[in-house]
């Protein structure tokens, strides 16, 4: 599996793309009522959103909708002492972003998937977010077929 090189400005797209996509996975977790295709698309009617980060939100949010049982059998396997659902949602959306890129999209090294992941948690997580998020993405990534 060989990965595309981006340019500089391409990367960026990649990475400020990923915080729509944990936007858009928080809306979907606070709002029951509503699909995630649908919380992407109140996120991007209601936000600006720049068109070049349009297709990578689409693809990502896309990943998470479509496989996201296999996503959280996933996570649940390598939480150790806890359940995927007393984690706050926004370590629960980040990590699910990063399982996401980890498992099924293979443009995305693996590293470059938990060190993204890891970024949104130093960002939007609180203190001990970013260890965790670490942990738990290293875990898949090592018992990963």
């Amino acid at each position: 599996m060989t990965a595309v090189a981006l340019t500089p400005r391409q990367r960026v797209d990649r990475t400020r793309a990923r915080s729509w996509v944990l936007q858009v996975l928080y809306r979907w977790e606070t709002d029951t009522r509503s699909s995630m295709k649908e919380a992407l698309a109140a996120t991007l009617q209601t936000r600006r959103v720049s068109e070049r980060r349009t297709a990578a939100i689409e693809t990502l949010v896309g990943f998470v909708d479509t496989h996201l049982a296999a996503i959280d059998r996933a996570l649940e396997a390598c939480l150790d002492n806890w359940k995927l659902d007393r984690v706050s949602r926004i370590d629960r959306s980040v990590l699910r972003i990063g399982a996401a890129e980890l498992l099924y999209n293979p443009d995305i090294p693996p590293k470059v998937a938990i060190q993204e992941a890891v970024r949104l948690a130093e960002r939007y997580g609180g203190d001990e977010s970013p260890r965790f998020v670490n942990g738990v993405l290293d875990a898949i990534y090592k018992t990963r077929p």
